[in-house]
């Protein structure tokens, strides 16, 4: 008599993290597609990317983190994995599917996701109870906004950011890099190769302010000097 083996319907169904990762992937996409000048690309950042970004954060001395373009929330679960109890992330996206599914799918507290344009960040970040935040990272595609737009956000990010915190970019094109080394008093830069595409890394640190007259006597080659 032939016998056949039966298979085992769970082992067929894919996991809860599998399924989880299906459900982001089909709503970055859908993202994607909708507004594709939005979207710095439509294969979220791998884990490397994540934890290299990550890594020069001071967690312990963390209250108030913003993230720029979280998408799907690739990085901002990994934000809240790391995050002090007594600290808050700020996400805003000018996505409304994005922002739904973010509040919809991570419950946590100190997570607060709002719906607007990173150039209003100064309003947002004083409408969350705080003066400053201690670190930005953006997930947003600079070399697609129109120029003015990207200078408003990143002038704006320099005025919100507190003195010894940094704007984190991560970025196929140097655009984001430039803009940064334009503002911050230190610059440090880093490749992410295991990304697909590689990126670029940009961590824009904000120091003791400088006067006027020292900002436009610092000339371009030293800005430039400080990513070598």
């Amino acid at each position: 008599m032939n016998t056949r083996k039966l298979s085992n319907p769970s082992a067929q169904r894919p996991s809860r993290k599998g399924r989880r990762f299906i459900e982001q992937a089909a709503i970055f996409f859908r993202g994607f597609i909708e507004n594709p000048g939005m979207v710095a690309s439509v294969i979220p950042s791998s884990r490397s990317t994540i934890d290299a970004m990550l890594a020069r954060v001071d967690w312990q001395g963390c209250r108030l983190f913003v993230e720029y373009g979280p998408g799907v929330g690739t990085f901002t679960t990994h934000i809240l994995d790391r995050l002090p109890a007594d600290g808050k992330l700020l996400a805003i996206d000018t996505n409304a599917r994005f922002v739904d599914y973010l509040r919809e799918t991570i419950d946590d507290p100190r997570l607060e996701v709002v719906l607007g344009s990173a150039a209003d960040v100064e309003r947002f970040v004083r409408e969350s109870g705080h003066a400053g935040a201690d670190y930005i990272i953006s997930g947003l595609p600079f070399s697609s906004l129109p120029a003015t737009v990207a200078g408003n956000i990143a002038d704006a990010t320099y005025r919100v950011m507190n003195e010894g915190g940094a704007f984190m970019t991560y970025q196929f094109k140097p655009v984001a890099r430039e803009l940064t080394q334009a503002r911050f008093e230190q610059i440090e830069t880093g490749l992410a190769l295991m990304n697909v595409p590689p990126c670029l890394l940009t961590w824009g640190w904000k120091h003791k302010a400088q006067t006027a007259r020292e900002v436009e006597s610092r000339p371009l080659a030293a800005i430039n000097a400080l990513n070598r």
